[in-house]
């Protein structure tokens, strides 16, 4: 006779960074794990930040001092445990005569903000006078400057695979993850939850799974997660939108990543190098829409262009300099009144109880303090299930692909056909795993190959994405395991020729192959202005 299968511990709803961070330390410390993911993985918030790794400067302004400790001391754990994928970055913030914040408030934030960097690995700030600001960025605007500060931060160019590697561990440590997986049903009996159902989006099949506790890492979506219980909620989410443009090189562009205070409403924004272009954001501004339909606004761009000209007057850039636009809602915590920039950043483990035992909601949160937060959740987890879990190992596990880094540039600098690019190329995405991935290859000569003038994309990479990194759609693959989608062109020109290989590796009709490249173009499209 067939016995039910025990209940999970715990199901995560959301495949962004907070959902896999959790997922990670809840398998690591033993406990029974599934992932839900209405999409892909990091196809929501935690793809439209700045991409940085910072103790968050203006944090400090709203006193803010306990996250913007926790935020450096997570840095300094990232640089260590995902050291492929996060890099020291340089700031630098101009100091104009008509901004509203002075050399000695500025000044006084940069000592403030090493004080809390206790155990740095990055150097400490420094000031520059007006001709040291103008000899170090010829590009900037010269009128009105008063000097400048300097420090360092960190970023991670792909926060995609950021998520990805929390995910591969976590299922490496026992965790089941399923991606295009959308919770339908948060079953609740006698006050206490016991299960969820959840449909395949992509075949259109229904599962039944039986859970203890559920957590809600769904992100901006956290409020429609709690209607699947079918009781009366309050509202938790207050969301904000944030827009960034992405341009490339242009002229007078600055060698490091500047901090500057917008003229038209006093907030700092970021004009970044990144990815080889120069990445320019955020906009903040509460948002109540449809969050399946955000796109950048006209009147953002135009915000971050004409700041951005101002700042560096050589630039003119216009509408038709940007290759493409990404805009999302930050899960922050309901507030109707006040600045959005004011919202707490701080994360909030968020106990249900009025709805169910056993349902717990993640709101807001930062991509920096993702760890601390799935180990301040995972902690809670262990006293909701009376159990006395093993201590977290997060902060001193490295990520799967922060091993033999060395071992695997090695490996990659002798591939055959490879060029020195590529080398870069495929050590910033797979880091130690590209060693993984060369073996892979090596068993299908006709995977070795690379298929782009470069020679710096793999064929290999479109069936390692399929069988170990659970990509299932094209759209995954060129935007959020190869990093294709990123780049100027967004990785329009081997489409095709990915789609063929990805078609053989799935068993996709010539009509479904068809299908699949029209979706990726028409998601592509979709990040253009």
């Amino acid at each position: 006779m067939s016995t039910a299968p025990a209940p999970f511990d715990v199901a995560i709803i959301g495949a962004g960074i907070n959902g896999a961070g959790i997922a990670r330390d809840a398998a690591l410390r033993g406990l029974r794990v599934i992932v839900l993911e209405m999409n892909d993985m990091c196809s929501g918030t935690s793809a439209i930040s700045s991409r940085l790794i910072h103790g968050g400067l203006r944090y400090l302004e709203y006193g803010e001092i306990p996250l913007v400790h926790e935020s450096l001391r997570e840095r300094i754990t990232l640089r260590d445990i995902a050291a492929h994928l996060v890099s020291p970055i340089r700031i630098c913030i101009p100091i104009y005569e008509s901004a509203k914040r002075g050399p000695l408030l500025i000044r006084l934030g940069m000592i403030a903000y090493d004080l809390l960097s206790v155990g740095k690995t990055v150097p400490g700030h420094d000031m520059l006078s007006r001709s040291e600001a103008i000899a170090n960025e010829p590009g900037l605007e010269k009128e009105g400057l008063r000097g400048a500060a300097r420090y360092y931060d960190a970023q991670v160019t792909f926060a995609e695979r950021l998520v990805l590697e929390n995910l591969l561990a976590a299922r490496s440590a026992g965790a089941e993850i399923n991606t295009y997986s959308q919770v339908t049903s948060v079953n609740i009996a006698h006050g206490s939850v016991t299960g969820l159902e959840y449909t395949d989006n992509l075949t259109g099949e229904s599962h039944e799974v039986a859970v203890r506790i559920v957590i809600n890492a769904a992100g901006p979506w956290v409020d429609q997660v709690l209607t699947a219980t079918g009781k009366a909620t309050q509202r938790f989410i207050g969301g904000t939108k944030g827009s960034h443009i992405v341009v490339g090189a242009f002229a007078g562009a600055p060698d490091d990543a500047y901090y500057v205070e917008a003229a038209a409403d006093g907030r700092p924004f970021f004009i970044i190098p990144w990815n080889g272009l120069y990445l320019i954001g955020t906009t903040d501004i509460r948002y109540s829409g449809d969050l399946a339909e955000i796109r950048a606004s006209q009147p953002e761009v135009d915000y971050l262009l004409n700041e951005t000209n101002r700042v560096f007057p050589q630039a003119k850039l216009g509408t038709d300099d940007i290759h493409y636009a990404y805009a999302g809602v930050r899960p922050l915590p309901r507030r109707d009144k006040g600045p959005e920039s004011s919202i707490t950043r701080r994360h909030i483990i968020k106990k249900n109880r009025k709805i169910a035992r056993g349902l717990v909601s993640i709101i807001g949160g930062k991509l920096t303090t993702y760890r601390n937060l799935a180990e301040q959740t995972v902690n809670r987890l262990g006293k909701m299930l009376g159990r006395k879990l093993p201590a977290c190992r997060t902060q001193d596990t490295k990520l799967p692909g922060a091993y033999r880094l060395d071992e695997a540039r090695e490996m990659l600098e002798s591939t055959q056909g490879l060029s020195a690019r590529g080398v870069d190329r495929l050590l910033s995405i797979y880091g130690g795993r590209a060693i993984d991935l060369i073996e892979f290859a090596s068993a299908e000569p006709l995977l070795q190959k690379t298929i782009d003038a470069e020679q710096s994309v793999l064929a290999a990479e479109i069936v390692f994405a399929i069988r170990e990194e659970m990509a299932r759609t094209l759209i995954d693959i060129v935007h959020r395991r190869l990093m294709l989608g990123l780049n100027a062109d967004q990785g329009r020109p081997l489409y095709e020729m990915l789609a063929v290989i990805a078609a053989d590796e799935f068993g996709w009709s010539d009509s479904e192959r068809h299908s699949q490249i029209m979706s990726l173009h028409a998601y592509s499209d979709s990040l253009g202005v």
